[in-house]
This record gives structure tokens, sequence and C-alpha cells, in this order.
């Protein structure tokens, strides 16, 4: 956990303090505070230990505990957290002071930020939180002028943000159709963190794992805030903040994020504390050389003309924003000291931003700026009171997505099952956009009477050549000219990948001969700007980066292939990485056959061409069996051979390695599955070290399939939990399974994962050493495990039970281990038996024939019950006792 969330200890006087300053406060004071962490409450109280806070609750007379633990378990979490909150809120006010109480008293052992956050708040604003929500929602008194035209200005930015195109799935029944924002599903979350750091990867694909890994840190470390909250006091800066920085990968929804941000102001449910918002986008201004902030914002709004002069005098009241970042062609200097004192001094655009930001022009006004990642960790972000990003759609808002999508509640069913059984394409549904692009290609596949499961891709390079052909199917009318427009597209794509231009201009397109009247073109590019400025860019990132590949396959040579190849592997910032895996994947005669028909014959040799340097590369650079080499450069390769389909060239690649070692690196879903099907392509692997992969349920479910060959497995670390077990049985439990070392250490596994074990070492007949240390197996279903293992016809020979909760009472039960004549090597250091538990202690040394090595230190005995133990040596001199 970050250090400043680590959290300090509160005292009884700091928590009385706290509840005295919310004794003050009138029961619509309360209802507005409600109202307002409404969502942070329901979130804290579903996140955190909710035994833990009922246990408060019912501490201070608040809540029957035996009642509300009864019904989470009826209703599941996030229906429970609702309820709590609501159930307490219509209490009345002593309740609610207790609910605060409660989680105040809790922050010392759940110090998650946004507890703290709201905690803190609440304690440092005090009234003046108050005052602010009332503004929010009310708004600031103005005089008639300037009344009026606040109404020009919202009916002016209600034009430019109350529809958003929604994209439609060509060849679908229904039009393309325009959607009220308002009814556009949008729960795009917002987590805080501290700074954008370079990432060494593509900031899609690897972004996803980040993502994915986000999704649980969540849970621990990341502060979530609704949109809503951008604004809202900063535990982290201890700041109201007046600048604010959203980035997010291409295609996560941050300009839809801003467009709703606005039209919501405009219809007076957002940030009413702003009498005027101004929006601006990066890539409108590109042809801007110098100007002042008056001309700036009178280009966009000259309705203002007469009143700037009376707005600039109470900056507090003003709200800027500029959207895409990282499609300025101006670098952002945010450590430059030369800055912007006055609105109407000409300066570069980049001063004028920088200067908002450093608030030495306007003084107390406010500004928020979105970009991608990658551009975001080349600047200086310390000037930024808040930095965010959004994540994109979690898991239910990935199902509601498809649900919209459809309008069939089967054929949505069907489609996100599929999506959910293929980690690949499902670690891309946080992105909205590759959501569309899924269900666009799966619509095609599930049709009634025509289910084409044959054509339903597998891999990224399937989903976008499958998108491709649907497009070209239904929207090409003259295929003779599709090659040659696909050729001179590519090309200017590839282009573009290569030096990192995604906004075209019209000598672009003259260049590389692309047809601009072309009514395919539409398709795949979109314009932006007006008149002479006019620009193109590709609809999504991986669009462009996928026509880079193809067009290798287009117009073959083997000079441009392979400058190509060695430049896009060498770039520093990742962006090569996607192209690589799309010219890997257009490898597979089987993938590239479906676009055939529309481009006529490929090129084989791109394809000699690109599997030679695949394997070439592999083995120069990649060795999965030393700990020591880079891992996201192996599992990069690793995914190139994925997107293959390329067994034969995978058992090739891999050569004699057997080994695959990934400690105390994050493997994202994505990940595991990209290794499970390089495993499969490995004959008799020996070693799989996953510890400390933080690969919990998803990965575990991606890779279960596969385990069962490798010699010694180990998942220590990974936070799996018991209803992880049903994968281990599957695992153990395969008839050609040749397991014979598994560490399941340091995970969440309790006593309720017993029978399950205990039915999976029943049939398994390979495993010799099992590893359950540091999991909470103390319990009543913990005789189930004892009682496998301790039958002679157990083979597990080395047994580690070393901190798991084992006491005095579960002593007797251990007993019982004397039976395996196999066990030789037996771990039960730092438990709990104490002196009462030694006496069944020293009975099981006693009678077993078998041990060789007990380790018993750290178990709470007494010096008494230590030398006694230690007798037993003098019986069994070849049992090594320690203690």
């Amino acid at each position: 956990m970050d250090e400043e969330f680590r959290g300090r200890v509160v005292t009884n006087e700091e928590l009385e303090l706290f509840c005295m300053q919310l004794a003050e406060y009138e029961m619509h004071h309360h209802c507005s505070l409600y109202k307002y962490f409404f969502n942070d409450l329901v979130y804290i109280v579903e996140t955190l230990d909710s035994t833990r806070i009922l246990s408060e609750l019912n501490y201070r007379n608040i809540v029957d505990m035996e009642y509300y633990v009864s019904l989470k378990k009826q209703c599941g979490d996030s229906v429970f957290s609702v309820m709590l909150i609501q159930d307490i809120y219509d209490l009345g006010k002593e309740a609610v002071i207790g609910l605060w109480g409660s989680l105040f008293a809790i922050q010392n052992d759940y110090p998650h930020p946004n507890l703290l956050g709201v905690l803190d708040e609440i304690s440092r604003l005090g009234p003046l939180l108050l005052d602010q929500i009332n503004l929010d929602e009310n708004g600031v008194a103005l005089p008639k002028d300037l009344k009026d035209i606040q109404d020009v200005h919202r009916q002016n930015l209600l034009g430019k943000t109350q529809q958003l195109v929604e994209h439609q799935a060509p060849g679908l029944s229904h039009p393309q159709q325009s959607f009220q924002i308002s009814d556009r599903y949008l729960d795009l979350i917002v987590v805080s963190t501290k700074q954008f750091r370079t990432r060494n990867q593509h900031e899609v694909i690897d972004t996803g794992g980040v993502h994915e890994h986000y999704l649980q840190a969540t849970h621990i470390k990341l502060e979530r805030i609704s949109p809503n909250k951008l604004f809202r006091w900063c535990h982290r800066s201890s700041c109201l903040p007046h600048s604010v920085l959203v980035g997010g990968v291409p295609g996560v929804g941050k300009t839809t994020l801003m467009q709703k941000f606005v039209f919501d102001w405009v219809r007076g449910e957002l940030y009413q504390r702003f009498s005027f918002v101004f929006f601006f986008k990066f890539r409108m201004l590109n042809d801007i050389k110098e100007l002042s902030l008056v001309d700036l914002i009178l280009k966009e709004y000259p309705y203002l003309t007469t009143k700037l002069e009376t707005l600039f005098s109470d900056p507090a009241n003003l709200l800027f924003i500029f959207d895409g970042l990282d499609e300025s062609v101006q670098q952002m200097d945010f450590r430059s000291e030369r800055l912007c004192t006055s609105p109407q001094i000409q300066e570069s655009l980049s001063v004028l931003v920088v200067s908002l930001v450093k608030q030495s022009l306007l003084k107390g006004c406010y500004i928020l700026i979105t970009s991608r990642p990658t551009k975001l960790a080349l600047i200086e972000t310390k000037n930024f009171q808040r930095v965010s990003e959004i994540m994109g759609f979690f898991p239910k808002e990935r199902k509601l997505y498809f649900d919209k999508f459809f309008l069939d509640e089967k054929k949505s069913e069907m489609a996100f099952n599929y999506v959910r059984e293929n980690g690949i394409l499902y670690t891309f549904c946080y992105i909205p956009s590759y959501c569309w692009i899924l269900c666009t290609v799966l619509s095609t596949c599930f049709k009634p009477q025509e289910m084409y499961f044959e054509l339903l891709p597998k891999t990224v390079t399937q989903l976008f050549v499958t998108f491709f052909a649907n497009i070209l199917t239904n929207h090409s009318r003259d295929t003779s000219q599709v090659p040659a427009l696909l050729t001179s597209l590519g090309w200017m794509a590839e282009y573009g990948v290569m030096e990192h231009v995604l906004g075209f201009e019209s000598c672009n397109l003259k260049t590389f001969g692309v047809n601009y009247s072309s009514q395919l073109l539409s398709n795949f590019m979109v314009e932006s700007g007006q008149g002479p400025n006019v620009t193109v860019s590709f609809f999504h990132l991986t669009i462009q980066e996928f026509l880079a590949a193809l067009v290798h396959y287009l117009d073959y040579s083997h000079e441009k292939l392979q400058e190509s190849l060695d430049k896009a592997r060498r770039f520093e910032d990742g962006r090569g990485e996607m192209f690589l895996r799309f010219l890997c994947g257009l490898s597979d005669s089987n993938t590239r056959a479906v676009l055939q028909k529309h481009l006529g014959n490929f090129s084989p040799k791109t394809s000699v061409d690109v599997i030679n340097w695949l394997s070439n590369t592999f083995s120069m650079n990649v060795r999965p069996d030393r700990e020591s080499d880079d891992k996201r450069k192996i599992l990069n390769m690793f995914a190139s051979l994925f997107e293959s389909r390329n067994r034969a060239l995978v058992a090739h690649c891999l050569g004699a390695n057997k080994k695959f070692q990934f400690p105390e690196f994050h493997l994202a879903p994505l990940d595991c599955t990209v290794l499970a099907f390089i495993l499969e392509c490995c004959r008799d692997p020996e070693l799989v070290d996953l510890d400390t992969c933080f690969i919990q349920t998803e990965g575990l479910e991606r890779l279960y399939t596969i385990l069962h060959n490798v010699v010694e497995l180990r998942l220590t670390n990974n936070d799996l939990k018991d209803t992880d077990m049903k994968f281990i049985y599957r695992i153990l439990t395969n008839p050609a399974c040749k397991i014979q070392n598994l560490s399941l250490k340091d995970n969440s596994f309790t006593e309720e994962c017993c029978p399950t074990l205990a039915a999976a070492l029943c049939e398994n007949q390979s495993l010799r050493t099992l590893d359950l240390s540091k999991n909470k197996l103390g319990g009543p279903e913990l005789e189930n495990l004892l009682n496998v293992l301790s039958d002679n016809a157990c083979k597990i020979g080395n047994l580690s039970l070393r901190a798991t909760k084992l006491t005095h009472e579960h002593a007797p039960l251990l007993v019982s281990l004397s039976g395996n004549t196999n066990l030789t090597h037996l771990n039960l250091s730092f438990n709990y038996f104490a002196d009462t538990g030694s006496e069944y202690i020293y009975e099981l040394i006693r009678k077993s024939t078998s041990l060789r090595e007990i380790r018993l230190d750290t178990n709470d005995f007494n010096m008494e019950s230590i030398e006694r133990l230690r007798s037993l040596q003098k019986y069994h001199p070849n049992l090594n006792i320690i203690l």
C-alpha cells in the first residue's frame, strides 16, 4: 500500500471531536452530506470488511448485526451496501452520526483512500463543505445581464454536447442512430493516481493488464471517484484542487466524459458553482500560433465580447476544459518559467494553458485537462492537484453494454459468454470502443438459424480481420478499388505508427495516394476541423495499426518489411507492439483467408519473413526459464506467438525450455490466456513459477486447463480464495496430471476449501509435495483434509501447514498424520498449539515411523514442553526436530 495511505493512529479524543462536529449539524445538513457522499459510502461498505463495520454499528446499538450478516448472504455485497446505508439514514440523526463514528473508528485498521478521503473532507472543511454542496447544487446568484448571457452560453453548449452519435454495426437491420447523451449508459470508473509513469508497452493492450490489476487494487490503495467529484477535496494533496488532470487510453471515454460533464453542467445537474464553462479541444487549436486568452474564448464564444471583463473579475466562477492534450502540436512545458499574467497579452497556446494551470493567469479559476497516458508520462504533473485515470468499464458495465447493444437477451448472453470465456477479447472490453467493435463482429455471427461459430474470433487479429471483412461485405460497392485503397491507406497508417502520427492532413493523403473521395474511407477514418485545417484520423488507433500490418501482405517488400519489424521492436514507448502482433497474427493463412475474397491473394513471402523474424528474435532474446530476464518482453513475444496460432513455431521457439518463471511479476488475465497457449505447445513443462503474480480468480480460470501437465507448480501469494479451489480440484483430478510439487502458500484459503481439496487429493496419484502455509485453515472443516492426508494411500511426503492458524483445538487431529507412512517432512511452525497442544504433537512424533523432519518453531511452547519434545530425538535418531 502507498505510504501516504498507511493511515495514522487516530485517538478516542479525535473520534469524540469528530462526532461532536457532526452533532452540531441539523438533520437537513446530514441529508445534504448523505446525498453528497452516498456513492462513496456504498463503495466503502462494499469494499471494506463489512463484518467489522457491522460490529462497530452493533456496538453503538444502531443495527442488529445478526440480521444484517444474514441479509448480506441473501442479497450480495452491492445490494447489501445500499440497503445498509439507506436503513441507517432512515433511523435518523443519531444513527447517521453513529455510522460516521464507526467509519472513523475503523480507519486505523482499514486505511482505504476513499474512507480516509471522505473523513478528511468532513473534518477539514467543516461547514465550508455544506456551503460548497449548496453552491454546486444552486450556483452563484448573477445579475440579470450575466444571467441572460449565461442562458445563451448554456444553449450554445447544449447544441454541441446533447447528441452523441453511437456507432452501429455495419450490416445490421437498424440504421445508425443518435442518442441523447443523457440516455447513453456512462459509468466510467475514475481512479486517483500519483502520476503517470512511462510504460514500455502498448497503450491499449497492456494497459488492459494494468486495468485488470486496478480492478483488484481499487480495493487496496486507489481512490475511486465519480466524475461529479473531480473538484472535491483531494486527500492526497490536502487541498481543493483547481487544476485536474484526467488520463486514459485511446477509446476509453475521455472525450465522452468531458462532453457529458459539460452537458450536465448545462442542464444544472453538475457543478453549478461554475457560472461559465469553456470547452476546447486541442486538435481544433493546432492552427493557432499566438493569441490572448480573450481571443481564445471569443474565437469559440463570440457572444461573450462585452462580458469577458466582468467574468474575469471573479475567476473562481470559471472552468476551462481542454480535451486531448496528446493531440496538440504544441509542447506543454509545465516546468517553464515563462508565464502569462493578463488575459489581453498574446502568447502561444502552450503558455496560456500552462499559465492557467499554474494560476498566474486568472488566479482562482479552475482547469480540467485530458490526455492519453503516454503523453502524460512525458510532462511534469506536480502542478495538478488531482491526477486521475479513467479505467473504463468494469465487469458489470461490460455486461450492460452488451445488453444495450444487442437489445435481445439471448443474443446478448451468447455473445457476452463467448467473450467472457476468451481472455484476450474479454480484457479489451474495459474500453468502450472495443466493446463496440466486438459487438459489431459478434452480431454477424449470432443470427437466427445462422450460428457461424467457425467465424468466431479467438485472437485480436482474427477479431479485426472479421471486423474488416464485415465492413467490406456491407459497404463496398466497387470491390475492384478496395485493394488499391487499402494499400494506400495502409502505407499512410504504417507511416503514422512509425512516426507517432495520429492526425493526417491533405498533404499526407496526397503523398500516399489515398483516394479521399472514396465512400469506403468513412468506415475507417473520421474528419475533424473546418475549411483548410481539416485533418483525418483513424476511428481507433488499433484500426490504424491493423492496416499498417495488413499493407505488408498486400504490397510485399522484403526491405520495407525488415526495416519496419526491426524499427517497431526498438521503440521504447511500445508503440510498435500491436503492429508486430498484427503482423504475426496475419502470418496464419486461416486468419487471412477471411479477407482473401475481398483483397485477392496475399503475398506468402510476407508470412515466411515474419515467421523467420519471430523465430530468430525469440531465440536471441527470450529465455522464460531465467528469472533475471525482462518478463514483459517475454510476454510480448508470447503474445505475438499466440496471435500467429502456429503451434509448431511455438514449439520450435521454446526449444529445450521447460521452465517458465514469472515470480513477483504481475500477470493480467490477458497474460494468463497467452501463457496457457504457450504451455499447451510446450512438451513436458517442468516448472511454472507464478509466485506473487497476482493472478487471482480470473487468471487461474484462464490457466487451469493446462496446468496439470506441469511437474512443479507454484501459486504462492495470488489472493486465491475458497471458490478458486474448484480449479485446483480440476487440475489435480485430471487423469493426465503430472504435478509432483504444488505450492498454494500465502493465499486467502480458509477451512471452507478443505473438503474440495480433500476430494482432489483422494483422486490424485502424482502429488508428492504440498505447501499450504499462510492460509487460514483452522476450523471444523480441516478434519476432512487431515483424514485424507493421514491415509496410508496418500503419496504426499512433504507437507507444510506453517502459519495456518492452527491451535491446541486442532492438535488432536494431527496425531492421525502418523498413519501416512509416506510422510517424511512436516512443517507445523508459526501456529498456536501452546503447551496444551504439545501433548498431541508429542504423540504424533512418537507414533510416526516415516518422519525425517518436523518443524515446530514459534508455537508458544514453554521450555518444559520444548525439552520434552526434544527428548524424542533419542528414540528417533533419523528424525530432525526443529523447535
